[in-house]
């Protein structure tokens, strides 16, 4: 990755901001982009003190300027992009019948109409140069999560469209990545939306039997470099997929049962 222009979304925390600091460790420059530009800010410094190049760019995905603005400043300050990871993302736990449906539609904007834009505007600079492309999705995007009806939708159509980006440029040098990390210890639990539209709190899982931001960031470097089409990091992960080709209602029972043990699980 030495030299490699890399453009991070949702770089502020969790597994976008381990991903600043595992692609500036193998001489990528990095382009940072979230909401806040204050804690952006912080994250740029500290990079920099160890002598990394890196460029921040305050961006809601949601918003199509935001993300073209992006790319611009990208190509302005460093000449091209190699790699964009498209990992901004916002959660919800609610049952789909509670749910305001300005809640779903928030969802969508971000985690899959954020996708959309920023690839957009990327693709003709990572078709310039063999690039890449990635999307952190998640297990939901394989399989539908009770009380995540938005976010489950959204990694799906997330899933669809980076698929269908990959089989379109099959013979154009373009590398499409789809990652599932897997129950992660990150700031999107914690953020995720309720079915009003305002926010969770605390997680209703133990953050102590999650993996950590940095392990996952590691794995997703070390796949683009490899150039992988899909990274499922967890074990349990790859048997939900595997099972769910092979018995796909008796994982819907499986499902419901996991999660409706839940602490305050919608689905009692």
């Amino acid at each position: 990755m030495k030299d490699k222009v890399v453009v991070i979304t949702g770089a502020s925390s969790g597994i976008g901001k381990a991903l600043s600091y595992e692609f500036c460790s193998r001489g990528a420059k990095v382009v940072m982009a979230a909401r806040s530009i204050e804690k952006l800010a912080g994250i740029e410094s500290e990079l920099k003190k160890s002598g990394a190049e890196v460029l921040s760019v305050a961006t809601d995905v949601s918003i199509e300027g935001d993300c073209s603005r992006l790319i611009d400043a990208t190509v302005k300050e460093f000449g091209r992009i190699d790699v964009l990871i498209n990992n901004a993302g916002i959660s919800m736990r609610a049952l789909f019948r509670d749910t305001d449906l300005a809640v779903i539609r928030q969802l969508m904007d971000v985690n899959f109409w954020g996708t959309v834009y920023c690839t957009k505007f990327a693709l003709p600079h990572l078709l310039a140069v063999n690039g890449s492309v990635a999307g952190v999705s998640s297990i939901a995007g394989f399989k539908g999560l009770p009380g995540r009806t938005g976010y489950s939708a959204s990694k799906f159509a997330r899933q669809g469209f980076l698929e269908t980006l990959r089989i379109e440029n099959l013979k154009k040098g373009l590398h499409v990545l789809i990652v599932c990390p897997g129950f992660t210890a990150s700031n999107i639990r914690n953020t995720a939306l309720a079915a009003d539209g305002s926010f969770q709190g605390e997680s209703p899982r133990n953050e102590n039997e999650m993996m950590k931001p940095e392990e996952v960031a590691k794995k997703i470097a070390t796949s683009i470099e490899r150039r992988r089409k899909l990274l499922i990091i967890t074990a349990l992960g790859k048997l939900t997929v595997f099972l769910n080709k092979i018995f796909p209602f008796t994982m819907d029972r499986m499902v419901y049962n996991q999660f409706a043990k839940e602490p305050d699980s919608p689905l009692n």
